[in-house]
Parts: C-alpha cells; structure tokens; sequence
C-alpha cells in the first residue's frame, strides 16, 4: 500500500491552512485513485476520480463521486473515519493488514489544523461581530 491515506489527512489539512487546491492518489494497481479539492472560502470542491494508471495526466480518468461540503465539514468526516478505523481496528491489525502503520502523525496533524481553523473561524466571527 502507498502513503495514500497520509497523502490525504495531509490534503485535508492544507485545505484547513489556507490552500486552494490540493489532491492526494491511492495506487490502485494498475489503476489510480485521485482526489481533487478546491476550496473557496470557506467551501471545498472535491472530486474522486479513477485514471487508467499514474502517468494518466489529471484530467484523464472517470469521476466516481463529486460533493461540495465546508472545509470544517470535511475535516471532521475525515478525522471521524480515521478514528473509526483506529476504534474497530487498532493500530496493530491496521498495519497487519495494511502493511503500514496506522497514519497517526497525520490524523494528530489533522487535529492540530482542525483547532487552528477554529480559533482563527471564532476570532473573526467575533471582530465581525464587534464591527457591526
């Protein structure tokens, strides 16, 4: 298995940052899995899209799903996805089937943007407030 799920907690957390486009891929032999998000002010364009292989340029390939949700929204999902796996799984059998360890800087890292995005969200929520 590639870093695919690093790539994308990693993808997640620019989009928290600040980035307006950022993606993630998962190889899936000799297929590939891409990611694509957009983000425009406080909402996220993403995109799943199968290419025949990796050297497929990006706009190659057939889109499997599409959706359009706040960063804050997407963030969350991921981080409540990645838990799960952590809950139901381990970190052990995770890795025992993946044969990777369990993305845990990523997810911590994903954490650590999630509140950042919040406190800078809640601080401009209350200038906006106290300019009015």
């Amino acid at each position: 298995m590639t870093d695919a799920p690093e790539e994308f907690l990693y993808a997640v957390v620019r989009l928290l940052l600040g980035d307006e486009d950022t993606r993630a891929e998962l190889e899936g032999e000799p297929q590939v899995y891409r990611w694509f998000f957009h983000r425009d002010g406080s909402v996220v364009d993403a995109r799943l899209v199968l290419a025949d292989d990796a050297q497929a340029p990006d706009s190659a390939g057939v889109v499997l799903w599409s959706g359009r949700h706040t960063v804050t929204a997407l963030a969350r999902s991921a981080v409540r996805a990645f838990d799960r796996i952590d809950h139901e799984q381990g970190e052990e059998d995770y890795e025992s089937q993946w044969g990777r360890p369990f993305p845990r800087t990523e997810l911590e890292a994903l954490r650590t943007a999630m509140r950042s995005h919040q406190r800078a969200t809640a601080a401009n929520d209350t200038a906006f407030e106290a300019g009015r």
